[in-house]
C-alpha cells in the first residue's frame, strides 16, 4: 500500500488564502464533473425505470452487472392538518424529523420576533474574494 504524503498548511497566511482559493477551485471544478455524471446517471436509470416495466422484465443483465427494478413505499403526506392533528393527539413526534425550517425562522428574527425553544447559534466561516 502506497504511503500518502502529510499534509502541510504554509507557514504564512496570504499562502494559505491562496492555497485554500486554489483547492475550493478545483473542487468546484471536480463538483462540475460530478453533476454531469450525476445527470447522465440519472437519464440511464430513468430509462432503465421507464423501459424494463413496459417489457415486462424485472431487470436486465450486461457484461458487468444485473439492473433489477426496486419498488418501494415512501410516505407522502397528502393531509397536513389531519397529520399535525395526530401528531398533536399523540404525541408520536418520531413521525417527523427534528429540523428547523431557517428561512422561516431568520424571517421572524429580521421581524423582531422570538421563537420559543430555539437559540441563535453563530457559525463562523471564510469568505473568499479573488483579486
Amino acid at each position: 500500500m502506497a504511503k500518502t504524503k502529510a499534509f502541510k498548511i504554509p507557514a504564512k497566511l496570504g499562502a494559505v488564502a491562496d492555497l485554500l482559493f486554489t483547492t475550493r477551485e478545483q473542487r468546484l471544478a471536480l463538483d462540475t464533473q460530478v453533476e454531469g455524471l450525476k445527470k447522465t446517471e440519472r437519464l440511464l436509470k430513468d430509462h432503465l425505470i421507464d423501459t424494463l416495466p413496459k417489457s415486462e422484465a424485472e431487470g436486465i443483465v450486461g457484461k458487468l452487472i444485473r439492473a433489477t427494478i426496486i419498488r418501494k413505499n415512501v410516505a407522502q403526506v397528502k393531509d397536513w392538518g389531519a397529520f399535525y392533528a395526530h401528531v398533536r393527539k399523540t404525541g408520536e413526534f418520531d413521525l417527523m424529523q427534528k429540523r428547523v425550517g431557517d428561512v422561516a425562522v431568520k424571517e421572524r428574527w429580521e421581524a423582531g420576533k422570538e421563537v420559543p425553544g430555539v437559540e441563535a447559534f453563530t457559525v463562523v466561516d471564510v469568505s473568499l474574494t479573488k483579486l
